[in-house]
């Protein structure tokens, strides 16, 4: 209990307006919620459904997650704040319906601030059972009104992201012949490994699911090569661009010096592990898209699922992800700093705008602990 107060009120990286921690011992749940800002609007953010170490670290993720929804959603344009759940389990194991609606009534008794949607170990089914007990839920299957997987839209804007860097970089939005790693062919990975295939680049791939691997080699047999895993992604030689698409935290002391490519750009969240990573990129002359710029695409459909979703204009909104990265990386040299200090700045600006620079319109709310029984 005291490092999770003391992470709660001294931690620089954790000023959230609010964090619920919640059990519900008849379904077996044990979630956390962290609404980072409402300065917005309603916190918008996905549940993520995983397996934690420690409920410390499950905390620690939940807050890192819900502050970079917050900056991310004011980048893209949104109307909203940021917002983040982890429910601490395996979800092949855990997750059954009566604990996702017990989960559902958790996020409905927030009575809107925080909008729920999917996100690692969740998807467009478990929402759907999430939204029989609470309306404040995007990410739910077109058969329940919903606008259905936002991971097409996700690759989308990352690949809007990459193009944008290339232009920065190399004078030029294309990526024909240049060579991709992508960590993680998951939900976002493999559409993504598409985009490349389609523009002409070569990619090489790796995932800790070989089946996913199999997949896209059997797909695409002349134009992806797959490697053992992350370690040997990184070094792969003549890499012009990694693309991490799997877990944050990726960047790091140990990888960063040994990194072969010249961009990072891909749809992880949180994929600097520490502050100060950013520099040592830009200190090797590596670009880095800020993540949470170019992996919007999830959030612009969650968020106009909200208004009867409209598949072409979500797409017209996640167009703009390159303008917004190519700006981003602008700011970056002409005030000689990362450009994911840039992102920071322009997203706090944005959110000063409206109120205190990632806090609520109104007075703070800080209730860091909320537990209930039988929900």
């Amino acid at each position: 209990m005291a490092n999770i107060l003391h992470t709660l009120f001294n931690s620089e990286q954790a000023r959230h307006e609010q964090v619920v921690l919640c059990q519900d011992r008849a379904s077996g749940l044990k979630a956390v919620i962290a609404i980072h800002s409402t300065a917005l609007g309603p916190a918008l953010g996905g549940t993520r459904f995983y397996l934690y170490p420690t409920e410390d670290e499950a905390l620690a993720d939940a807050l890192n997650l819900a502050r970079g929804m917050s900056y991310k959603n004011a980048l893209a344009g949104l109307d909203h704040g940021g917002g983040k759940a982890v429910i601490i389990g395996d979800p092949q194991k855990n997750k059954t319906k009566e604990l996702l609606q017990a989960y559902g009534r958790l996020v409905a008794s927030l009575r809107g601030r925080y909008i729920t949607a999917c996100d690692v170990g969740t998807n467009t089914a478990d929402m759907d059972v999430v939204a029989s007990q609470c309306r404040w839920t995007t990410g739910r299957s077109p058969q329940s009104g919903g606008a259905g997987d936002s991971s097409v839209l996700t690759a989308f804007g990352v690949y809007q992201g990459m193009r944008a860097s290339a232009q920065h970089q190399w004078g030029t939005p294309s990526l024909r012949g240049r060579t991709v790693g992508i960590a993680g062919v998951g939900k976002v990975g493999h559409i993504l490994v598409q985009h490349m295939v389609s523009e002409g680049a070569k990619v090489v791939i790796t995932d800790v699911c070989k089946e996913a691997v199999g997949r896209i080699l059997a797909a695409y047999p002349d134009s992806v090569t797959a490697v053992a895993d992350t370690t040997t992604l990184i070094r792969v030689a003549n890499l012009d661009i990694y693309a991490p698409c799997a877990l944050g935290g990726v960047l790091n002391d140990e990888t960063v010096p040994v990194l072969t490519a010249e961009v990072v750009c891909g749809a992880a969240n949180n994929q600097l592990a520490h502050p100060g990573i950013e520099k040592d990129l830009a200190d090797r002359g590596i670009l880095y898209a800020p993540d949470y710029v170019v992996n919007a695409g999830g959030a612009i459909q969650a968020a106009d699922e909200l208004h009867r979703f409209d598949p072409e204009r979500c797409k017209a909104k996640a167009m703009k992800i390159y303008d917004t990265t190519l700006a981003i990386l602008h700011r970056a040299v002409r005030e000689d700093i990362p450009p994911a200090t840039a992102a920071d700045r322009a997203a706090e600006e944005r959110m000063l705008q409206s109120g205190l620079p990632g806090g609520p319109k109104t007075s703070g709310l800080v209730t860091p602990l909320f537990f209930s029984e039988g929900l």
